[in-house]
């Protein structure tokens, strides 16, 4: 298992793109980002720099990805 990057909000919605995600909407500093296939799924991504591991962890596993898997797609 790898080590969990320090990665950016905005390198996280790249992954989220390439795994079938799309910007719904932004509040704040927050993005809501859904998935094409179903409408209802959404993630919200902060736009901070670097996003908090605990954070990060709760994305990766939300969009059902390992973390390996993760950071093969940075």
């Amino acid at each position: 298992m790898s080590k969990l990057p320090q990665v950016s909000g905005v390198e996280v919605a790249k992954v989220l793109r390439q795994v079938g995600y799309e910007h719904d909407h932004t509040r704040g500093s927050h993005m809501v980002m859904r998935e094409i296939a179903a409408p209802h799924r959404r993630v919200t991504v902060p736009q901070h720099n670097p996003v908090a591991k605990g954070t990060l962890r709760a994305i990766i596993r939300a969009i059902g990805l390992t973390v390996d898997e993760f950071v093969e797609r940075l």
